[in-house]
């Protein structure tokens, strides 16, 4: 049975499909919002209740709507965090998994999936954004050396002005861990600026049709991953 495209799914639907997957890495999860659900009901409900007038009709209606307020606010953030958390679980160790979190990267980043990939599997991305070029490699750490020399020569000979970093996606000594690939990705600093930005990629065109598109191997992202990147971008 094929898997609905999150692009064709609706917001319900979605949800859904995020609720469903994350249950899978946290079976406590409803347990989680419910608690979330409480305290934040709990806060919310005592925060309106002094808010003026106090006593009366309308200070019950203030109260039961901070409380839902509150409650639905903290669940909602609770979630998130804890969809989020389980779709990198879910992708960890799959070649290509660093291109899925990379795409939930912020506006004003443009990710290019796999320009360097050898038959082994192990893969190089691309990020262009304020850092400058952001050089992602998973796989065989020797081996994910070798490709980031290789792509890093390249790009500084394309964009001699321009900054290249280098990052490879692990859990050993050195690498950094998938979960924490966009915060480290977005910590590298503003070395350029936006509008140059479009230039840099205008260059890089010239070196992407030397080196033709790299094929990402089947199956790496799961759909589920893309689904979510319009809830969870930025959290």
């Amino acid at each position: 049975m094929s898997q609905l495209d999150p692009s064709q799914m609706s917001r319900r639907q979605q949800f859904a499909e995020s609720y469903r997957i994350t249950k899978q890495a946290d079976p406590l999860i409803g347990l989680w919002l419910l608690l979330s659900f409480v305290g934040g009901a709990v806060v919310g409900g005592g925060l309106f209740w002094l808010l003026p007038p106090s006593g009366g009709i309308l200070s019950i209606v203030f109260t039961v709507v901070g409380a839902l307020l509150g409650g639905v606010l903290l669940a909602l953030i609770v979630f998130g965090r804890k969809a989020q958390a389980a779709a990198y679980a879910r992708i960890d160790g799959q070649p290509g998994a660093a291109a899925g979190a990379l795409n939930m990267l912020r506006r004003g980043w443009r990710t290019e999936p796999a320009v360097a990939f050898n038959k082994s599997q192990d893969l190089v991305h691309r990020v262009v954004g304020p850092p400058g070029i952001v050089l992602i490699g998973e796989g065989n750490p020797t081996r994910v050396k070798s490709l980031l020399l290789d792509q890093r020569r390249k790009h500084e000979r394309v964009v001699v002005d321009v900054p290249v970093h280098e990052i490879i996606v692990g859990n050993g000594e050195g690498q950094v861990p998938l979960a924490k690939l966009n915060r480290t990705v977005m910590k590298l600093g503003r070395n350029v600026r936006p509008a140059d930005i479009t230039d840099i990629l205008n260059r890089l065109k010239a070196l992407d049709a030397i080196q033709g598109k790299v094929p990402m191997p089947k199956g790496p992202v799961p759909t589920s991953m893309k689904g979510m990147r319009s809830n969870l971008r930025g959290r």
